[in-house]
């Protein structure tokens, strides 16, 4: 690495992490709400329900010292849908710190937050990629790989059976993160011998998402992250050469109207969100889930029993403890979201964990109840134009992954031991010892 591209990589990490980290940490022992949010660790068991009701309590918008911050939920919904607020948070105008942004972010490897990722782009660009994507995304395509997912999840668990029945097992190592690592990588074509590579690409890219990253674990994150993009840029060569009826080789070959088809950094970027993003919050939902039934044994029995639908359950830990904790926005322009005015430039946080324990929408919101009427109303998919892609595919996951397990492990119980991700912006658990009964 180039003295020149040290230095950017030391200028982004300044910028997106060592000074809000400092700014944030300031305003949250002057009493700032949303710096308190912020620094409210996800690696704590409780969400900060106290946070989310003083915030909703503030009204519309909580104008916080760095962005406007909501955690009602038809305000939330309303700002991801606003034609008038992009995604992510981005530094806005051409004076020196914008400059320096753009000089910084020249060597930067693809990552999920930034262009062209699905994730980090707007109309048109995004309106032309999401609508080829989704020609191969489609629910009835994630419903035919329902089949293979349960097979999957029953092969899974063979193995645990022969070799964990009697002794702890570490569920999110085990099983957890291998059903859709496994699940993920036949979609792409990626060979069962190389389901390891992407596991271990999924897990260190996943604190790209976050914000307050020490130094050395940034840098470990962006070598992962370019290391990443090497080993996509090789797949979809291979893929190329060999194409499948894998989603990659469909992805490769799609083309729309005008005959147009996706870049390879486009290809990449859609591929490395897919594998990475793809299976690490299905993780967290599995995980999560896992743990709140057995928190809540009667519950629990009455899915096994067939006495509560499986796809609400999985609504409701969606709902209840969400994979994904919050986003970011920028406004690109003067406006108002539910009659709030908003300023060009201003950063938007919408807490979607927060919108989630909504009392306006949802009867006892902090109530854990896998009978829920309208536990789908959640916006842990986010919501507008960048409503998560593979929700569908998620959903069924956790279905899959939740009821076979409990089928077959009534008896399965949670033991001490537990540890959380230290991600704050993704939640869910990185250790989950259980025994199986």
């Amino acid at each position: 690495m180039s003295l020149t591209t040290t230095a950017q990589a030391r200028t982004r990490w300044v910028l997106g992490h060592a000074l809000p980290t400092v700014a944030i940490s300031r305003q949250a022992r002057r009493g700032d709400l949303q710096g308190m949010a912020i620094k409210h660790s996800s690696t704590s068991q409780d969400l900060p329900l106290d946070l989310f009701a003083q915030i909703r309590a503030a009204g519309t918008f909580y104008d916080g010292r760095f962005s406007s911050v909501t955690a009602r939920h038809a305000v939330v919904r309303e700002t991801l849908t606003s034609p008038d607020v992009q995604a992510g948070l981005g530094i806005d105008g051409s004076g020196p710190v914008a400059r320096l942004a753009r000089w910084a972010g020249s060597s930067s490897p693809l990552g999920p937050l930034a262009p062209p990722s699905l994730l980090a782009t707007e109309p048109p660009d995004h309106t032309r990629m999401r609508r080829l994507v989704t020609r191969v995304f489609t629910v009835r395509a994630v419903e035919r790989l329902r089949t293979r997912t349960e097979e999957v999840a029953h092969e899974l668990l063979d193995d645990l059976s022969r070799t964990a029945r009697t002794t702890p097992v570490d569920l999110v190592d085990a099983y957890a993160a291998l059903l859709p690592v496994t699940v993920i990588c036949e979609i792409l074509g990626v060979p069962l011998e190389e389901r390891d590579v992407v596991r271990r690409f999924g897990t260190l890219a996943a604190p790209s998402l976050d914000m307050g990253l020490p130094s050395a674990r940034f840098r470990e994150v962006e070598d992962a992250l370019r290391e990443f993009d090497g080993w996509l840029q090789r797949h979809v060569d291979r893929v190329r050469r060999r194409p499948g009826d894998d989603l990659l080789s469909q992805l490769v070959a799609v083309r729309d109207d005008d005959g147009g088809a996706l870049s390879d950094a486009e290809l990449i970027s859609t591929s490395g969100l897919v594998l990475a993003a793809g299976f690490e919050t299905t993780v967290n939902l599995i995980g999560n889930g896992v743990s709140l039934l057995a928190q809540h044994p009667e519950q629990r029995a009455a899915l096994v029993a067939g006495d509560a639908a499986w796809t609400t359950a999985v609504d409701e830990v969606l709902r209840f403890d969400p994979p994904v904790l919050l986003t970011g926005r920028t406004v690109t322009r003067d406006t108002e979201v539910a009659g709030h005015p908003l300023r060009r430039g201003r950063i938007v946080t919408t807490l979607l964990a927060a919108a989630n324990r909504d009392p306006e929408v949802f009867t006892a919101p902090d109530a854990f109840d896998v009978r829920r009427d309208n536990a789908g109303d959640h916006l842990s998919f986010s919501g507008g134009r960048h409503y998560c892609l593979g929700a569908a595919l998620a959903r069924m996951e956790g279905v899959v992954a939740l009821q076979v397990l409990h089928e077959r492990f009534p008896d399965l119980a949670v033991i001490p031991g537990g540890r959380r991700r230290t991600t704050r912006i993704l939640r869910g658990w990185e250790t989950l010892p259980v025994t199986l009964g």
